[in-house]
């Protein structure tokens, strides 16, 4: 609870409110207690898939060159999600930082050597001890084994509509490739196969007693990254046919000015197109295998709201620029509230997640799935970042 402030001094009262606020989003981002939404919620690749490539990577036969090359490459993977801590300092702040320095190609770098030193000081620290005396750790392959897992992360976050930013610092460009979910589960059990296989057949090598030449694994997991790439391949293909098709058409009399396909999760033939117009988007579903736009009759069509003095202001505020930054389909709707402090709530959302599945959005509210929103006072100051819905809705102060 905040501490008690005098009833005429609002100005103190509105501090207390933010600081309080800003208490609740650490302790969300931390525990993940309560849920107000964070921006970049679900549509980070999870971990698990990028830990699992790391270990196929060294199975593939990188842990046949140097000792540690396995636990290395595993931890190398996953090590640009370390962008995660910018969320101590608030979501905005994490949200602007995020897919920044460590999903570049000069971030990788540093990650890299970070890793390398964290293996070497666990190496010490439980002595030198080696599996294969005549495999010693070569520290310089070992880094740059590091670079080819990090760059490996930033390939997998790049095939998601999420996009990376891989020429950071020098340019803040957007690139994604849009052609996998967020979780897609037959790459996982691409991955999670190449590392189980192996073990299984040892356990019948055992009970047969037969001899072990060398680090297991090889074969399965170089069959499940090639498995992954032509996956890819598939999807790249079905993406291809998905936006030509988009494209193709018109909407209500009007040819698009743009169009894309987003994935869905397993299928390679379903995908959710955004079509932009000068007045307006259209949402459509798309099979790919036809292919045909709308095949349900579901196509909604979202008119551009008028600019106003409002959305401006909200647009202007750091969280605005760094979210239309990041959007590619942006499109924003102005709520009027009562208070206190009376004002607005400017609620932005990129079109390319509106459509996700109602799994992945709480409460089913699909609108807003990766929204953010600025609130403003009559006088269209910021008051501060808006989380959250209802009862769970908190105002952070910008940072």
């Amino acid at each position: 609870m905040p501490a008690h402030i005098p009833r005429g001094d609002s100005r103190a009262r509105l501090t207390a409110e933010h600081s309080e606020a800003r208490h609740r989003i650490l302790l969300i981002t931390l525990t993940g207690i309560s849920q107000p939404r964070q921006i970049e919620s679900h549509q980070t690749l999870e971990p698990v898939t990028h830990f699992l490539t790391g270990a196929c990577l060294g199975r593939a036969g990188l842990n046949r060159k140097t000792a540690l090359a396995t636990l290395t490459l595993t931890l190398a993977a996953e090590a640009p999600d370390l962008d995660v801590l910018g969320r101590v300092r608030g979501p905005a702040f994490g949200f602007a930082h995020h897919r920044g320095f460590t999903h570049s190609f000069l971030g990788i770098v540093v990650i890299a050597a970070v890793v390398v030193g964290f293996v070497y000081l666990i190496w010490r620290l439980r002595g030198p001890k080696l599996r294969d005396p005549n495999l010693p750790p070569r520290w310089g392959l070992l880094f740059l084994y590091a670079c080819l897992a990090g760059l490996s992360h930033i390939l997998l976050d790049y095939t998601n509509n999420y996009g990376v930013r891989p020429f950071w610092p020098f340019s803040e460009k957007w690139y994604s490739w849009d052609i996998v979910f967020i979780f897609e589960p037959v790459m996982f059990a691409f991955l999670l196969l190449g590392l189980i296989v192996p073990s299984f057949f040892g356990l019948i090598d055992k009970e047969i007693g037969a001899r072990q030449s060398g680090p297991r694994g090889r074969l399965a997991a170089t069959v499940a990254l090639i498995a992954i790439a032509l996956l890819w391949g598939v999807r790249d293909y079905e993406h291809r046919r998905a936006v030509n098709a988009l494209a193709a058409r018109s909407y209500n009399g009007v040819d698009p000015r743009r169009a894309s396909a987003f994935p869905t999760m397993i299928t390679p033939f379903r995908w959710y197109g955004v079509v932009e117009t000068p007045a307006f988007f259209a949402l459509a579903p798309v099979n790919s295998l036809g292919p045909e736009v709308d095949p349900e009759g579901r196509l909604r069509i979202l008119y551009k709201p008028e600019e106003t003095p409002i959305t401006q202001a909200a647009k202007r505020s750091y969280l605005g620029r760094v979210y239309l930054d990041w959007a590619q389909y942006p499109i924003t709707e102005t709520e009027s509230v009562e208070g206190p402090p009376p004002g607005y709530i400017v609620h932005f959302q990129d079109l390319r997640f509106v459509q996700l599945p109602r799994l992945l959005n709480r409460n089913g509210d699909t609108r807003r799935a990766l929204g953010a929103g600025v609130k403003l006072d009559r006088n269209l100051h910021v008051i501060g970042d808006v989380y959250g819905t209802d009862e769970n809705q908190v105002i952070v102060p910008e940072p």
